[in-house]
């Protein structure tokens, strides 16, 4: 299903990491916007709900408009808005499930752990889809993945705090939707343009969605606010920048980069909501930030080699 044409040979996207282009100078900026926009999502979320200055369901829904709104106007301004890509609605159904998942369940998730929970779900999505495709794992690149997924348990060990199992569930959920999200956004020939669909084809879903799973609505001036930043800024520009990205990355370079979002997050929790810095937060970030390193520099020379 994800193949790509080489050379005038279809092959699989997921098949060897030599396939795909490394981790290049200009693909790491691209990447660290794109994590530090995740990032912010969290903390825009969690201080408005947890400021009880909008519900959660109101909150994804004027993400995604404001969102939705932005990029139909950057679409219309840029050369690529005549590429125009075919409605998918497999994509915008994961979109929208993914919204407000994400946004009940930091009702009852700290932004760490909400992250942490979120990613994790991530990149065990992306792993068993590569698994599943017989993606051939170097073992440096295995080696760094585990690291990285070990700095991230660290935070989440006994005395990081135990989550609501609701809002588990919830991240859980999201976090699968936002891994098909991942998958299905490498085969896009034109990210702006079918995020830009997406995010209008997503926003009935999620509120139909939002009406069975949350209560009545409520907002004020400044969480309305807070959600049209969250959709029009760090959402919306993020995702695009994001689908552009792991177009030129493997699957698991993907998943490893972003294993960088829960200890982001929590340093911006950190710097912006004065939760406490911990040596177990330094351990994580560091381990996250070396685990990477080697799952990217397994690929790169696996390009050399591939050359």
């Amino acid at each position: 299903m994800f193949a790509v044409l080489r050379k005038g040979t279809v092959m699989n996207a997921y098949l060897d990491p030599a396939d795909a282009s490394a981790i290049t100078p200009s693909c790491a900026l691209q990447g660290a916007a794109a994590i530090a926009a995740f990032a912010s999502n969290a903390l825009l979320c969690r201080v408005a709900l947890f400021s009880n200055s909008i519900d959660a369901a109101t909150f994804s829904d004027i993400r995604l408009l404001a969102g939705g709104a932005t990029l139909l106007a950057v679409t219309k301004l840029s050369p690529e808005g005549a590429r125009q890509s075919s409605p998918d609605w497999v994509s915008a159904t994961a979109l929208g499930t993914f919204m407000i998942l994400f946004s009940l369940s930091y009702l009852s998730l700290g932004v760490s752990t909400g992250a942490l929970v979120l990613f994790g779900t991530v990149q065990l999505t992306i792993l068993t889809s590569c698994l599943l495709k017989g993606e051939r794992f170097h073992r440096v690149a295995l080696i760094g993945y585990l690291v990285a997924i070990a700095g991230l348990l660290c935070l989440t060990a006994p005395g990081a705090g135990v989550p609501g199992l609701s809002g588990l569930l919830m991240m859980v959920g999201a976090g699968a939707a936002w891994g098909l999200y991942t998958l299905r956004g490498k085969r896009v020939a034109s990210p702006l343009s079918a995020t830009t669909g997406n995010f209008l084809r997503a926003t009935p879903i999620c509120i139909v969605l939002g009406l069975f799973l949350h209560a009545p609505a409520h907002a004020s001036a400044a969480g309305v606010a807070l959600a049209v930043a969250s959709g029009a800024v760090t959402s919306a520009i993020g995702f695009v920048v994001w689908s552009s990205t792991i177009r030129r990355l493997t699957a698991m370079s993907a998943a490893a980069i972003q294993l960088l979002v829960p200890p982001v997050a929590a340093l911006g929790g950190v710097l912006f909501l004065h939760e406490p810095m911990s040596t177990r937060l330094t351990f994580s970030f560091v381990a996250v930030l070396v685990g990477i390193s080697l799952t990217a520099s397994a690929g790169a020379r696996r390009n050399g080699k591939a050359r």
